[in-house]
């Protein structure tokens, strides 16, 4: 049964609303049927009782009661008068029509004449009757009463007739509601239609389209402004998952080259048991790179890393970025430190040098200079080197993530490393910027706090 239902109900809104104004309608076209049919009943019945009192009273005017019994006084072609009359003196019935002597409806008159006063009762059978007693007044002491009969059936034709006509109208009213309704409510929907065929359109990842730009009715417009949010929060975690891999894929391309070199060497012709090891060893710290770079990235991502504790030692920190970077032969390494403690993680460090060395060794001619000093409370790492520099008009884009100065100059690169170093430092409540005033070479500038 239940699985019935939900296959003849509409599936769409307007349906649904429809149905609900038509429901609606019905429940209320129905009290006003009732309503109206029961009023025209009652007028109709006051009718015909107004009829009936009415030819009583004509009746009562040749009804002579001055003497001691009353009587009727003939009056000519009276005919159509006395039909379906009756006349009492007292209890005694003097007049009746000649086809009522004896019957229920000689006997329902003799009960309204026997109480008195002035009355109507309905005599219900095959063809209902209306009965009305009136009083007839007079100065003699004798009592006397007029009956009238009068049947219902016209009167109660009409009041069906009515009905009909009203159950008739209510049908053509309800029929009418639903199409009218199914009507305004599909045009009321046709914004809802357009957002719709909007949100498949901008299913796209890259799609930036906004719901609010369009004129629509105040709740459309809630409603457009809620999904524009919440369609700006989803494409920033997309811009961020977007971000989070290119720059895991950044990071992780140097360990992983040094493990494929490793391998590669070691494969390319026997070694000895030493020289197995010192492989080992040196996939095995590429390894534990590739993870402290994935954990640093990830907790970053999750903006765990303003609240990582620890300190490090820079000096330390900066031979191993410079042991696992891949440096041309003729590039010179020199690193200076005064034995200075930064207030960040080692990892983090790492990784926030790390891009601006490799970048340093990219462009570099022979020389590469990482200095670490202290500077008003914090601590200050400089990477420089005797490369080209950056172009003046590249300055501005420097840290935008995907943007390089000459992607055609022969150098690998997605344009991700500065910005990443800027994001982590930053993150730690340090800096990264560039050095404009050194030329010919760059400088990048490392601030962090001091531990």
């Amino acid at each position: 049964m239940t699985i019935l239902r939900r296959r003849t109900g509409p599936r769409t809104l307007r349906g649904r609303l429809a149905l609900v104004a038509v429901f609606a309608a019905a429940l209320v076209v129905l009290a006003l049927t009732v309503a109206f049919n029961g009023v025209v009943r009652q007028r109709l019945q006051q009718q015909a009782d107004d009829h009936l009192r009415t030819r009583a009273a004509a009746v009562a005017a040749t009804v002579d009661t001055t003497g001691t019994s009353a009587r009727v006084v003939e009056v000519p072609h009276d005919d159509l008068l006395d039909t379906d009359v009756w006349i009492y003196a007292g209890s005694q019935r003097i007049e009746a029509p000649p086809a009522a002597v004896d019957g229920p409806l000689a006997r329902a008159a003799d009960a309204l004449a026997a109480g008195g006063g002035s009355r109507c009762v309905t005599l219900d059978g095959d063809e209902p009757i209306r009965l009305c007693t009136q009083p007839v007044p007079g100065p003699g002491l004798s009592r006397a009463a007029v009956v009238t009969a009068l049947g219902l059936a016209p009167y109660r034709s009409s009041a069906d007739t009515v009905l009909h006509s009203s159950l008739t109208l209510d049908a053509a009213m309800l029929a009418c509601t639903y199409v009218l309704t199914r009507l305004a409510v599909g045009r009321a929907l046709r914004p809802v239609q357009t957002m719709t065929d909007q949100a498949t359109t901008w299913s796209a990842p890259a799609a930036d389209g906004r719901f609010g730009h369009s004129t629509r009715p105040a709740e459309l417009a809630r409603l457009g402004a809620s999904l524009d949010a919440l369609l700006d929060r989803i494409r920033a975690g997309l811009r961020h998952e977007q971000q989070l891999t290119r720059e895991l894929s950044h990071e992780l391309r140097n360990p992983l080259a040094r493990i494929i070199a490793e391998l590669d060497w070691w494969r390319s012709r026997p070694r000895s048991a030493d020289e197995t090891e010192l492989a080992c060893a040196a996939i095995a710290d590429a390894a534990q790179s590739m993870r402290t770079i994935c954990d640093t990235l990830l907790d970053d991502a999750c903006g765990a890393a303003t609240v990582l504790p620890g300190t490090a030692e820079i000096l330390p920190a900066l031979l191993r970025l410079v042991d696992r970077s891949s440096a041309p032969g003729m590039i010179e390494v020199t690193v200076m430190d005064q034995g200075l403690t930064t207030g960040v993680p080692a990892a983090l460090l790492e990784r926030t040098v790390s891009p601006l060395l490799d970048n340093a060794l990219r462009y570099a001619h022979s020389s590469v200079w990482i200095v670490a000093r202290r500077q008003e409370g914090s601590v200050v790492v400089e990477v420089t080197d005797d490369g080209p520099g950056v172009p003046p008009s590249f300055t501005p884009d420097l840290f935008r993530p995907g943007r390089r100065a000459e992607p055609g100059d022969g150098h690998s690169g997605a344009g991700l490393g500065l910005p990443l170093a800027q994001r982590l430092a930053r993150s730690a409540d340090g800096d990264v910027t560039h050095d404009e005033h050194l030329s010919p070479g760059t400088r990048f500038v490392v601030t962090l706090p001091a531990g």
